[in-house]
C-alpha cells in the first residue's frame, strides 16, 4: 500500500505502484502466490514499524507492555504508539512527517507542562500541554506545517491552539480515533507465536 511517506515518488506517473500491481524484475509476473498468514502478519507489523518510525525491539516493548495491561491488547498497542510523543506533535500539525516531528523534538524544541522534553518515545498523558519553546516559534518548518493543518485535520483527542504555538490532549486516543488502515489483531498474532 502506498503510505505517503516523504521523498516517495507516488505523486507522479513514475509512481511503480500504480502502474503494476506485481513485484519488479523478470520474474515478477511469474511469482502470483498467495501470502501466507505469518507473511500477512509479518507484512504488518513492519507496516506499523514503518508509519511511526519504530525499531524492531521498541516496537516489541510496546507489545510486551500492551499485553500486560488491562483490556484489548491490540487497542492498547494503537493507543500506545499513538501516545508518543513524536506522533503527537505529527498530528498536531508541529511537523510535516514523523521524521521531521522526531528530530524536533529530539532537538529541544517543545515542552510538556512547561518542561523541556527531547524524548521521541516519551508517552504523553490526558490533560497534557504541549508547546513550541518561545525561541523555536519563529522556525520555518514549524510555521509551514502549522499552515498546512487545516487540510490534514487533527484528531478529535487533540486540542490544538495555532495561535499561541501549543496543545493539549483532552483525552486518551481510542481505537476508533486512529484512522490508519492497521489490522493490529495480526501484530498480536504474530508476536504471540
Amino acid at each position: 500500500m502506498k503510505l505517503f511517506l516523504k521523498g516517495e515518488r507516488c505523486y507522479t506517473d513514475k509512481c511503480g505502484y500504480e502502474r503494476r500491481s506485481y513485484p519488479p524484475g523478470q520474474h515478477g509476473q511469474s511469482r502470483r502466490r498467495k501470502r501466507s498468514n505469518y507473511g500477512e502478519q509479518l507484512r504488518e507489523k513492519q507496516k506499523v514499524k514503518r508509519i511511526y518510525g519504530i525499531a524492531e525491539r521498541q516496537f516489541r516493548g510496546y507489545y510486551y507492555k500492551a499485553v500486560r495491561a488491562k483490556g484489548v491488547s491490540s487497542h492498547i498497542l494503537i493507543q500506545l504508539l499513538e501516545r508518543r510523543l513524536d506522533n503527537v506533535v505529527y498530528r498536531m500539525g508541529f511537523a510535516s512527517d514523523h521524521s521531521e516531528a522526531r528530530q524536533l523534538v529530539r532537538h529541544g524544541h517543545f515542552t510538556i507542562n512547561g518542561k523541556k522534553v527531547d524524548i521521541p518515545s516519551y508517552l504523553v498523558r490526558a490533560r497534557d500541554v504541549i508547546a513550541v519553546k518561545e525561541p523555536s516559534q519563529k522556525m520555518a518548518r514549524i510555521n509551514e506545517s502549522l499552515a498546512a493543518v487545516d487540510r490534514r485535520g487533527i484528531p478529535q483527542w487533540i486540542e490544538l491552539d495555532k495561535d499561541n504555538f501549543r496543545g493539549a490532549i483532552k483525552q486518551l486516543p481510542s481505537r476508533e480515533d486512529v484512522t490508519l488502515p492497521i489490522r493490529e489483531q495480526l501484530i498480536i498474532e504474530l508476536y504471540s507465536k
